[in-house]
């Protein structure tokens, strides 16, 4: 099983593979930040993101897609930014035919560190265990590498997780 793992962001986009490997051994595939000027307007970065997740899911060929739901920010027009990426990853998995699940951001840090409010700094410590490796991450792709492994640690605990249907994102009214 190969998981593409998304943080999204309009301005630092991180993404990382993970393949659950012989042993339920976690293997590192890649990981990466998109990052993108805040002058730029948003509709290019946008696009930059898309472009640069097409390539990823085209060079690697994951099997499905985890990405970090929408949490409630204090600030409007964050969120309504943030959801704009959000809606362009989604994008990207569902040109690919990928299934995508989706993981609250306490539910991630859960998985991965043992702790629903882990800090980025354990986290990041706990990827790289988890990963056997000396690497280090930056922040956005090891939260990144987090939500494709929090995606294989519930397969394995709950094989009957469904992908979030298209139809079943629905936007609240605010």
């Amino acid at each position: 099983m190969k998981i593409l793992g998304i943080d999204p962001g309009s301005l630092i986009a991180g993404y990382g593979i993970v393949e659950k490997g012989a042993g339920g051994r976690l293997i590192h595939v890649c990981e990466g930040q998109i990052s993108m000027s805040q002058t730029r307007p948003l509709p290019e970065r946008l696009l930059a993101i898309s472009k640069e997740l097409n390539s990823i899911i085209e060079a690697h060929r994951p099997e499905a897609v985890s990405i970090e739901s929408l949490f409630y920010a204090k600030n409007f027009k964050s969120s309504a930014v943030l959801s704009h990426a959000r809606g362009v990853a989604l994008l990207s998995a569902a040109s690919f035919g990928l299934p995508v699940f989706e993981y609250a951001p306490s539910a991630v840090k859960l998985a991965v560190t043992g702790y629903g409010n882990a800090t980025k700094e354990q986290v990041q410590k706990m990827v790289k265990a988890l990963l056997k490796t000396e690497q280090s991450f930056k922040a956005d792709a090891a939260d990144a590498l987090a939500i494709a492994i929090c995606h294989i640690h519930h397969c394995r605990l709950s094989p009957e997780k469904k992908p979030v249907k298209a139809a079943a994102l629905k936007t609240e009214a605010i």
